[in-house]
């Protein structure tokens, strides 16, 4: 049999673990995604002892292999069985899907708070000077003018997160979430054809790929968008039609 033959035979095992590839890193990151704002906010005003659980936090998930979190979460969380089964969560953690997912997602949200929080210290004073100056208080200020600076500032290394995250969602295998790594896994010990470990190495490349290509047009659209936001001559007209 030759690897055209097995992706032909295998290819809906390789399309499900596919999916279920991207289901884990859209699902992290998201999660993340919603999670990292407040936090990066925390880091970058709070007090040093009021951000200091925090900072633990974001240490401890950049200073440690994701492997090593997702098997604290899957197997470590079989040590507090009774106390989860008394506060209703063991029905969470016993899936294998939700105990990668939540690893993920804790990975990911602490590499994204630390990106976010260069994004928004990388906003000008000055900006929020005029912001203040026009009379937007602090909640328009923060919506208004230094989330859309700092991710526009953070966009990049933001995609180089998600493509991380994507690429070690390949460990999900190792506590039985059968993702694209682990579909693979399945089809070489019935095949024991290395061939299919390239065909699985290719679709990862197209999925790359195709998300470099659609955030990159994000980010167009999201610099066109900021850019025409901080231009004097572009917002003059509506500030003068607010104040009337």
């Amino acid at each position: 049999m030759n690897s055209l033959e097995i992706l032909v035979q295998y290819w809906p095992r390789l399309l499900d673990g596919t999916l279920m590839t991207i289901k884990l890193t859209l699902l992290g990151a998201l999660i993340a995604a919603a999670v990292s704002p407040v936090f990066a906010l925390v880091r970058v005003h709070a007090a040093p002892m009021a951000q200091a659980p925090l900072r633990i936090y974001v240490s401890f998930m950049r200073g440690t292999p994701i492997l090593a979190q997702l098997f604290l979460i899957f197997y470590g969380s079989g040590q507090f069985r009774p106390f989860l089964q008394e506060w209703g969560l063991w029905n969470f953690f016993r899936d294998p899907f939700n105990c990668a997912l939540l690893a993920f997602a804790l990975n990911s949200t602490a590499y994204q708070t630390e990106i976010l929080r260069g994004g928004i210290l990388g906003v000008p004073r000055g900006e929020i000077e005029a912001a203040k100056a026009i009379g937007l208080n602090r909640l328009q200020t923060l919506r208004r003018v230094v989330f859309p600076h700092a991710y526009r500032i953070a966009w990049p290394a933001l995609g180089n997160e998600v493509i991380l995250l994507m690429k070690a969602s390949a460990l999900a295998s190792v506590v039985t979430v059968f993702d694209l790594m682990g579909r693979t896994r399945q089809v070489f010990s019935k095949t024991f054809d290395f061939s299919v470990y390239l065909w699985a190495a290719l679709i990862y490349l197209c999925i790359t790929a195709i998300f470099v290509l659609l955030w990159r047009q994000a980010e167009r659209r999201l610099s066109r968008h900021t850019g025409a936001r901080h231009n004097p001559q572009a917002t003059a007209q509506p500030l003068k039609e607010t104040r009337a």
